[in-house]
């Protein structure tokens, strides 16, 4: 059972920025392509039963684990979901039953699935092929051993193949992903040679979508972008030196919080743990009850800055598993309850996720997909 949600610690969900996003990705896509929602990790941090109904024209949805595959069918998703990780041999069963797609690159799942027997639903499975990043993958030669388990099979169904970019994101110069697109057409004229073509042949992250149009083959698999979130500035430097559409993405996410407690602490006054801080001026410190457990990064204090009334309000000594200090002397009239935006926007000044990322010395997918599952997600 989890937790009760605290009141004082919330997510805002704008309810009209997915579907914003969705279409502005359409709108990079080439014609007749499918596009898959990813919304693993509770959807990147935004709540997966909030951002499952708040994307209604999605084809697919992506997922990496059973376990969130099966609750979006609890949910009542009916659309097609591929599971993109592993599934334990033992429930491939549970995984069937719930019709969702696997992603397969161990010979172990596919004898797993022959062992299921005759009289089993139709399995909808999709090679995940290594093409250069070294995580879950088929290497180009061990292709044709795969698919002779999967034609022992009257009820595997090759529907689908697939691979991950390594470096498309993180760099100006696109050489290996290119050489990676190489290998995935090598993997798929192997396929054809041993007499299959599976329909829906997918590669493309939220870079590639905007990027290279040659990588979008049959569905765009839509991650970051979603979300409101560019996946690095090379991403969105790439595609303006390339004369690429800028899609208009709008951040879906605000994290907000109130404040609990105010005091005056003199000059000379030491905040937190490791004394990290020392007060230069007679200070009006507000309490905030939100910290490292709920996502709020331990390496924010002496870096961050919260808003308040649309004034920026800095984040002062170490921050704590449930709270952290800002200095509010600055912001005339900040007082107990009043509301505090971590992440987001009040009047003309924004934290954003870009923000915390470079003071947590990490990338916007890490500072979004950490926020504590327990906290509250309102639509609004």
């Amino acid at each position: 059972m989890l937790p009760p949600m605290s009141s004082l610690v919330w997510i805002e969900l704008d309810g009209k920025a997915p579907e914003h996003n969705l279409k502005e990705l359409s709108r990079c896509a080439k014609k007749n392509v499918k596009l898959c929602a990813v919304v693993k990790s509770n959807a990147y941090g935004h709540g997966v039963a909030q951002m499952a109904e708040l994307l209604p024209s999605t084809h697919w949805f992506g997922v990496n684990s059973l376990e969130e595959g099966l609750e979006l069918r609890e949910i009542g998703v009916k659309k097609p979901v591929l599971l993109l990780g592993h599934v334990p041999l033992k429930r491939l069963d549970e995984a069937v039953k719930a019709d969702l797609r696997l992603t397969i690159f161990n010979r172990e799942s596919i004898l797993a699935l022959l062992k299921l027997g005759k009289g089993s639903k139709p399995v909808n499975i999709h090679l995940k092929i290594e093409t250069g990043t070294a995580r879950q993958g088929i290497l180009i030669e061990d292709i044709e051993d795969f698919v002779g388990g999967i034609k022992k099979s009257e009820s595997l169904i090759l529907e689908g193949v697939s691979t991950h970019f390594a470096n498309i994101e993180d760099t100006l110069n696109h050489e290996y992903a290119e050489n990676q697109l190489l290998r995935f057409h090598e993997a798929i004229d192997t396929l054809k040679k041993l007499g299959v073509d599976p329909p829906i042949k997918h590669t493309a992250c939220t870079a590639a979508s905007i990027l290279f149009p040659e990588t979008h083959f049959s569905m765009l698999r839509a991650g970051i972008g979603l979300y409101g979130l560019w996946p690095s500035r090379e991403t969105y430097l790439s595609a303006v030196s390339c004369g690429k559409m800028i899609p208009d993405l709008k951040p879906v996410l605000t994290w907000k919080t109130k404040i609990v407690q105010i005091k005056i602490l003199s000059e000379g006054s030491f905040i937190g743990y490791g004394c990290t801080y020392k007060t230069t001026r007679k200070t009006n410190l507000a309490i905030l009850p939100v910290g490292y457990a709920d996502g709020y990064d331990r390496s924010f204090g002496n870096r961050a800055y919260v808003l308040i009334n649309g004034r920026r309000a800095p984040v002062i000594g170490r921050v704590c598993m449930n709270h952290c200090m800002i200095d509010v002397t600055d912001v005339q009239g900040a007082g107990l309850e009043d509301e505090v935006v971590l992440l987001g926007q009040s009047g003309s000044e924004t934290v954003s996720a870009e923000d915390l990322a470079e003071w947590a010395g990490t990338i916007n997918y890490e500072i979004v997909s950490r926020i504590s599952p327990y906290l509250d997600r309102r639509v609004v």
